[in-house]
């Protein structure tokens, strides 16, 4: 695939993105979709906090859901759902926006199984990794 493909693919893969009412209730956005994976990023809003003002954990497991599925999108095509997902927390997620970074670890005909990393961004660019992920994709 070359340069220009993946531009209509980041282009069609945001469309996608844009038509999960979901996606944009939390104000999601696709960064990048490419043969390396895909990254969502969304901002930090206080109605998505949890008590004790961290960014609530389903916040991150819908980040990590869909990076994964995004990600296995680019092995198996458009037309995928995740077929199971862990999660690991290993600190609060705070900070103005949540990263997600997937990438496919192995994939055949019938699945895909990616990993996923989310950290937290803070206005200076540094990165904090909050949480990692592992899912298995497969195409509909």
């Amino acid at each position: 695939m070359d340069d220009a493909d993946m531009h209509i693919g980041l282009e069609a893969a945001r469309a996608h993105l844009a038509s999960q009412p979901f996606s944009v209730l939390l104000g999601a956005r696709l960064v990048s979709f490419d043969a390396d994976g895909a990254r969502i990023e969304l901002d930090t809003r206080p109605e998505l906090l949890q008590q004790n003002g961290f960014l609530h954990g389903g916040v991150l497991a819908y980040a990590a859901d869909n990076a994964l599925t995004y990600a296995g999108g680019t092995v198996l095509g458009p037309a995928v759902l995740t077929g199971g997902m862990t999660i690991e927390y290993m600190r609060p997620a705070d900070g103005p926006t949540l990263r997600a970074t997937a990438w496919v670890v192995h994939a055949g005909s019938r699945r895909a199984v990616c990993a996923c990393e989310l950290e937290t961004v803070a206005e200076d660019g540094s990165s904090r990794l909050c949480a990692v992920a592992q899912g298995t994709v497969f195409p509909v």
